[in-house]
């Protein structure tokens, strides 16, 4: 997993600096006309659906941990593997700030998948703009319902169990009598 943590991180420190690099204007072009790298680079940076998906999926991470907390302190095991000692389930969970840790790196894992679905629909509708200038209105449109989708998808996909096991966490403690 930490090959995988360390691919995204690779990949988000690269589009920065790739980004931040390119010139404004190439000689040839027009001011009024952003380049075709740093036109893709702002619409990725400023897209919400960039960022949404990693903190949606960061807030279900950190209240399911968070919920979990209070069940721990009176003996319960951690099921999920990655947050227990030994690496098994059912076993004792590693300690909050690791836990916090490891929230993290799933969340920023979220952020640069997101990222790179993000820089490639860019990528790809600008070459299309560019190859059928007639169509800017349909293109645009059926980036925005890509992105969207997507975004909307790997939201659930790495955020809805984590709700639902913090309701869980609340109803076990509520009815264990622990606070």
């Amino acid at each position: 997993m930490r090959s995988v943590m360390a691919r995204h991180a690779r990949t988000v420190g690269l589009l920065v600096v790739f980004g931040l690099g390119v010139p404004l204007h190439a000689s040839a072009q027009a001011p009024d006309e952003p380049s075709f790298a740093v036109d893709v680079f702002k619409r990725v940076v400023f897209d919400p659906t960039t960022y949404v998906p990693a903190t949606v999926a960061y807030h279900s991470f950190r209240l399911d941990w968070d919920t979990s907390q209070v069940l721990f302190q009176h003996g319960f095991k951690e099921i999920n593997p990655r947050f227990t000692v030994s690496g098994y389930p059912r076993d004792m969970p590693i300690s909050y700030q690791a836990g916090n840790r490891r929230i993290l790196d799933d969340a920023l894992g979220v952020f640069g998948t997101s990222l790179l679905n993000n820089l490639i629909e860019n990528v790809f509708e600008r070459a299309l703009l560019q190859s059928s200038p007639d169509h800017p209105r349909l293109i645009r449109t059926l980036g925005w319902i890509e992105r969207i989708t997507f975004a909307s998808y790997l939201t659930y996909r790495q955020s809805s169990q984590h709700f639902q096991q913090a309701e869980r966490n609340r109803q076990m403690a509520a009815q264990s009598g622990f606070r």
